[in-house]
């Protein structure tokens, strides 16, 4: 590990705590030439699935777009961003529970919008008014009902 400080290639670990959410291993560190400490955070690199497109490419499952994605319909809403990576870290687990090769965009969508379902109501019809690209005011309303009815049958 490069350090921060002088650039030097090599440290040593002084000590290595897995965090709360599991999906990372935090690193206390020391440079060998300088002896600064600096921290890491590593995620193990895992064969995530490849993300088939409405257009049939195919791409790398990217944390990141879905973390924007989420950030976009949380706009202005008291949702934590420590929330929303933990939404990123879950679809990721599940994904790699699933353990298949490749994956549709809309799965993952559908995994995006449960979360924000359960999460908050108002983000929620956001993503899904972008996710869905309803045609009209009746498809929106239809998923508006569809909200209110599951809240009720909970």
């Amino acid at each position: 590990m490069k350090c921060p400080y002088c650039d030097h290639p090599e440290s040593k670990v002084l000590d290595s705590r897995l965090s709360k959410e599991m999906d990372t291993i935090r690193r206390r560190r020391e440079c060998l030439a300088c002896s600064k400490r600096f921290s890491t955070a590593e995620r193990l690199e895992e064969g995530l699935p490849l993300v088939i497109k409405k257009d049939g490419r195919r791409e790398v499952f990217d944390r990141m777009k879905i973390l924007n994605g989420l950030n976009k319909a949380c706009e202005k809403r008291p949702i934590s961003i420590t929330n929303l990576e933990k939404i990123v870290s879950r679809i990721e687990y599940n994904l790699l529970e699933k353990g298949e090769r490749e994956i549709s965009a809309s799965e993952i969508g559908q995994m995006v919008m449960e979360e924000l379902r359960k999460l908050d109501e108002v983000a929620y019809v956001r993503f899904a008014s972008v996710y869905r690209q309803f045609r009209d005011i009746n498809e929106f309303m239809s998923e508006l009902k569809d909200l209110l009815l599951k809240k009720e049958e909970e």
